[in-house]
């Protein structure tokens, strides 16, 4: 069982952090063995709840396993794609948070976005689309992204208290759902192996899913193998 609200926040309690971003230490940007780890957000809110199913056929159809970060927004906002994806064993869902903000104890932004304020916030961003996964999964997410992947090192920890890894990003496969299907099959197909490659599948009308299929198939040829963040 992970350990109560009350109990996380006393384990905060008179922590300063000293470290701020997307690579800290118990961040997870590599998975071992060469594999690559494709995963995609769902950011939900003013970030786009909508829902590129060409993307998730290009996976579907070349069987390309990936990890899906939806965000509680997203979930609300399309409760049929949601409830199919947490069904098809192709992918594993994580938790992008309940409001799509940076994980901080102090407030700190990422990209204009204000971070949440202190732990007890922090504790809620976590905990609230936590809640809301485990009822669709039937089990709780064992992986959280936060809103624009920054986090402190005290929020790193409490994530880790409610049983769930960070997961960071070697590659930022779609630049934030700005690239051209070029840039993203460009990009895609230079990771190096073993990365963890963030993109998004909540702007059908990004680059996303082109660049994923023009990618994808020589990575395949090539002999390339794609996990899940949990294997």
């Amino acid at each position: 069982m992970p350990p109560t609200r009350e109990q996380v926040l006393a384990r905060c309690a008179g922590q300063v952090p000293q470290q701020w971003g997307t690579d800290l230490p118990g961040v997870a940007a590599t998975v071992p063995g060469g594999a690559l780890a494709l995963t995609f957000d769902a950011c939900g809110g003013p970030g786009g709840n909508g829902y590129d199913a060409a993307l998730i056929g290009t996976l579907r159809r070349l069987r390309v396993p990936a990890t899906l970060f939806l965000n509680a927004r997203w979930v609300d906002a399309n409760p049929g794609p949601a409830a199919e994806l947490a069904a098809d064993p192709l992918f594993e869902l994580g938790n992008h948070g309940t409001a799509h903000r940076p994980l901080s104890v102090t407030g700190r932004s990422a990209y204009g976005i204000t971070g949440t304020g202190d732990p007890a916030a922090a504790y809620e961003e976590v905990a609230g689309n936590r809640a809301k996964l485990a009822a669709l999964l039937g089990r709780a997410p064992g992986w959280f992204r936060a809103g624009t992947a920054h986090y402190d090192e005290v929020a790193v920890a409490l994530v880790g208290q409610l049983g769930e890894q960070v997961a960071g990003f070697a590659v930022n496969g779609d630049g934030g759902a700005t690239f051209t299907p070029a840039q993203v099959a460009r990009t895609v197909a230079a990771a190096p192996p073993g990365s963890i490659v963030i993109s998004h599948f909540n702007h059908p009308e990004a680059g996303t899913a082109e660049g994923y299929a023009q990618a994808l198939p020589g990575l395949l040829d090539a002999g390339q193998r794609f996990v899940r963040l949990s294997g």
